[in-house]
């Protein structure tokens, strides 16, 4: 059934894989994006009747009051800087995005009854001391420091959809987004992915912090956006917290030599003094999403990095001529 949704921060990495996959599947799309992260261009090739772009601040206090969200079924609130290069960039801006920006979207799903997913992050276990994390795993966030500004915001944001599902009763689920890539991430996102492949598809040293024995999780955008639509859809997990990411563990030395090797490159591997903050473990339990959305993923981690190669690729080709 054709439904009309709204994607806050269409122009970024997630929005703009997401809108394409719901117009492909003839829905009406709303991207709003105030392009501070967002760039106009990822949204450029989008050719589509169904299509409707705005830039605004979905934090400005008539947002909600738009005529063109009347009658909207669905709302995808992915807007706020996502890489520790951009929040911490424009830290109140990501404070405020997740915040005053989640009550107006909550605001618009509670006036047209729509569903919402709130698109959370790992980054609210902080540095966890639980492993794998859990839904029901409270975290160990540091609120004095660097990466406070993203992990506070998006608790606090959490704690609006809460609000918002048990006493408006509206339809908002929680996705809790673990590391997400393609060749969608700009080369200069500064995510670890976009960082070591670009330095080793240009032959420069290929930069791990601290000693490279911390682990992540990666998980191919498009495993990420089927999971976002089973969420939507799925009347079931309304009112629930879902980690949505891949559970095989990698040690990011070991990402390194795999880059290396997939891109065939000769970049040397140089260390440099890890980050304040920045979790030595990270790897979701994704049983939730397994029992209630029928949702794993299903690309590895060759399979994505050889695919995200050969665009980043095509990319520099691209920019080189």
């Amino acid at each position: 059934m054709l439904k009309k949704v709204i994607i806050s921060g269409v122009a970024g990495f997630l929005g703009t894989h997401l809108a394409e996959t719901l117009l492909e599947d003839g829905h009406l799309v709303i991207g709003i994006d105030n392009l501070i992260s967002g760039k106009l261009e990822n949204i450029k090739d989008i050719h589509n009747n169904g299509f409707t772009f705005i830039q605004d601040d979905v934090c400005s206090n008539d947002f909600p009051l738009n005529p063109l969200f009347k009658d909207v079924d669905q709302i995808y609130h992915l807007a706020s800087p996502a890489s520790p290069k951009l929040y911490q960039k424009y830290p109140f801006e990501t404070i405020n995005v997740n915040t005053i920006g989640t009550k107006n979207m909550l605001e618009i799903a509670k006036s047209n009854k729509a569903s919402i997913v709130f698109t959370s992050t790992s980054e609210v276990y902080g540095d966890p001391e639980v492993h794998p994390q859990t839904e029901e795993y409270k975290g160990n966030v540091n609120t004095w420091g660097p990466r406070a500004c993203y992990d506070e915001a998006k608790r606090l944001g959490e704690v609006l959809c809460y609000l918002y599902y048990s006493v408006y009763g509206v339809k908002v689920k929680v996705a809790r987004i673990f590391n997400t890539y393609s060749a969608g991430l700009a080369n200069d996102d500064g995510r670890v992915i976009s960082n070591f492949i670009s330095q080793a598809l240009s032959g420069d040293a290929i930069t791990v912090y601290g000693d490279g024995k911390q682990t992540r999780s990666f998980c191919y955008v498009s495993d990420t956006i089927r999971a976002l639509k089973l969420l939507m859809d799925k009347d079931e997990a309304n009112g629930e917290l879902i980690n949505i990411g891949n559970p095989m563990e990698y040690h990011i030395l070991e990402l390194a030599h795999l880059i290396k090797r997939l891109t065939d490159s000769k970049s040397p591997i140089t260390f440099l003094p890890l980050p304040k903050d920045d979790p030595k473990m990270r790897r979701p339990d994704i049983s939730k999403a397994k029992e209630l959305l029928g949702w794993e993923p299903r690309i590895s981690i060759e399979e994505g990095l050889e695919e995200t190669i050969k665009k980043y690729k095509a990319k520099m080709r691209i920019n080189n001529v």
